[in-house]
């Protein structure tokens, strides 16, 4: 407290000399703990600020800083940090308080868990097999045979069971199926303990399962033999027929037809076809103007193959003869010069 005496004076005269009312912390809290949390319940008297004011400020909710300032739960690095930036305070040192506090509170909490889980399963056997657990339990012995035993009390006789309730009735009893559960070999009739091994009788969900899993079974080997029964009947049968191509499909990909009407117009030779300028055609072009092309190396007296628009590799060679012969470059494409010679 001498260190935060600076702290504490500051308060102190923010809130007119009363110190703020907390409550108490819980008495099993560590003490690296309980000193984090006076901490930072001095800096949030210092700053003022009320719990959703606070909230808004470092981004942790009204209820989380309620845990946090009660010790019933550890604040975050960045939860400490911001509160101390708040206050005006190099958060260093409460950082450091924080680790250490974090350090004892994880192994408070594991020493907790493993206190609730041996309970647990404490009070879990004991509603599994209670049989075992009343055998767990000494018996009251029994005076020896020829031994008067001392007179008791009437109200210790009263309450007292007698040696014929103590040991009862010798009854036969046979073996559980499971094995489970067992107290000298067998379970009372009247302790439902589990038998482990029993099994034998479906109960009526399980029957369903069954019968479901075995109709898909069923299902899937019938679709597989339907189709391997198809596909035998396709091998050994004869090939079925192709479909038909309609017409129209087949007149669509057959090329167009072109007549060579070749005249002289304007000085120059002309097969009719195409009336567009002269374009470069090379090899795989198609249109008129190939077919146009063809027209005029018939004319000239080199075969191009059909004339059928389609710039293939008979037209090329046409079109090489013709530049070969008229002296240009061969290079298979009619160009400006190419078209010059052949309508020359």
């Amino acid at each position: 407290m001498r260190r935060n005496g600076g702290l504490l004076n500051t308060v102190l005269t923010a809130t007119g000399g009363k110190m703020p009312r907390w409550k108490a912390l819980p008495t099993e809290l560590d003490p690296r703990m309980r000193q984090l949390v006076a901490r930072l319940r001095l800096l949030k008297d210092h700053s003022g600020l009320s719990l959703r004011q606070l909230s808004t400020k470092t981004g942790y909710s009204a209820k989380s800083w309620e845990r946090y300032l009660g010790g019933r739960s550890l604040p975050p690095r960045e939860a400490v940090e911001a509160l101390a930036r708040i206050a005006g305070l190099d958060p260093v040192r409460l950082l450091a308080l924080r680790e250490v506090a974090a350090h004892t509170w994880g192994s408070a909490r594991a020493n907790g868990a493993a206190t609730a889980d041996s309970a647990e399963g404490a009070a879990t056997e004991l509603a599994e097999c209670p049989v075992e657990a009343a055998a767990k339990t000494p018996e009251p012995e029994l005076p020896p045979t020829g031994v008067e035993a001392p007179a008791a009390r009437p109200e210790a006789a009263a309450q007292a069971p007698g040696p014929a309730e103590l040991v009862g009735p010798a009854e036969p009893v046979g073996p559980a199926e499971g094995g489970a559960c067992l107290t000298d070999g067998a379970c009372p009739a009247e302790e439902s303990c589990p038998a482990e091994g029993a099994g034998s009788t479906l109960t009526p969900g399980h029957s369903l399962r069954l019968a479901l899993v075995a109709g898909a079974v069923a299902l899937v080997l019938a679709i597989s033999t339907a189709v391997l029964l198809v596909l035998r009947l396709d091998d050994s049968g004869a090939p079925a027929a192709a479909p038909a191509v309609p017409s129209t499909a087949a007149a669509s990909s057959s090329p167009p037809p072109y007549t060579c009407r070749i005249e002289r117009v304007g000085g120059l030779w002309s097969a009719g076809i195409s009336r567009s300028p002269d374009a470069n055609l090379g090899y795989g072009a198609v249109g008129p103007g190939v077919a146009e092309a063809q027209c005029l190396l018939r004319r000239a007296g080199i075969s191009p193959g059909g004339i059928d628009g389609m710039f293939g590799p008979l037209t090329q060679r046409a079109v090489m003869v013709m530049q070969q012969r008229s002296g240009l470059v061969v290079d298979g494409i009619i160009g400006p010069k190419t078209w010059k010679a052949l309508r020359g």
